[in-house]
């Protein structure tokens, strides 16, 4: 059914289509591009000792995003390798550590990232390190690709009898016809996104082998002004909250 939101889910296969090595140098590519702009500005201009600080600080920022992704690349290539303790955890504290990390790179391109606020307390089985690298790694793509001055909103909430962290964007929304090809192969492997030109897929690729892991799933629900990517685990049947 054709609507304003429309919802897809994470396959189950592993067959890449986009060589997994071109998807990470289309997706370095415009950091690094940015760190080399930024640092040719600093050696040819002339700054206010406060300019100065600005551009080194988004230089830092950029950088730590294109870490972020060649970290989540080696732990993905590992993770038949490695077991992934599962431990009950507050998803909403979760949050607050995601939106604390990016505040910084949110405000120097004049972004805001916010969490949406919850009454009820959650608590969710999953591995801390992956479900983190989830949100960044969605959290990331939202300010990539977010356009006007709308605050990217990560959320927690259960779903049947699921946890699910989102991320709501504002950016350029997918074709309809797009977006059915979307729910055969989110996640699957590193898809372009037409509408987004400078994103390969890959991110939503990793977070989709990092959900598996923790038996989870990644999906999407599309939005007439952008989509929300989000990840599923399982809820803590735990009385205890943490």
């Amino acid at each position: 059914m054709e609507g304003p939101e429309q919802q897809v889910m994470s396959g189950g296969t592993t067959d890449s289509v986009v060589p997994l090595f071109v998807a990470a140098a289309h997706e370095l590519k415009s950091p690094l591009a940015l760190i080399r702009q930024l640092s040719l500005s600093l050696e040819s201009g002339d700054y206010t000792a406060k300019d100065i600080e600005t551009l080194a600080r988004r230089i830092t920022l950029t950088s730590e995003r294109a870490l972020r992704l060649t970290t989540n690349l080696t732990r993905s290539s590992r993770l038949e390798d490695s077991l992934f303790e599962l431990e009950p955890l507050n998803p909403v504290a979760l949050c607050e550590e995601v939106v604390h990390e990016l505040e910084p790179l949110y405000a120097a391109k004049g972004r805001t990232l916010r969490l949406a606020k919850r009454s009820r307390p959650l608590l969710a089985l999953a591995n801390r390190d992956l479900l983190r690298r989830i949100l960044l790694n969605f959290a990331d793509n939202a300010l990539h690709y977010s356009e006007g001055d709308s605050a990217v909103v990560i959320s927690a909430q259960t779903v049947g009898g699921h946890v699910r962290l989102g991320v709501r964007d504002y950016g350029p929304a997918l074709p309809a016809n797009l977006w059915k090809s979307l729910g055969s192969s989110l996640g699957v492997h590193a898809q372009p996104l037409h509408s987004r030109p400078e994103s390969s897929g890959l991110g939503i690729y990793i977070a989709h082998q990092f959900a598996e892991a923790m038996n989870g799933s990644v999906g999407a629900m599309r939005h007439r002004d952008g989509a929300t990517f989000y990840v599923d685990v399982s809820s803590s049947a735990q009385l205890r909250l943490l």
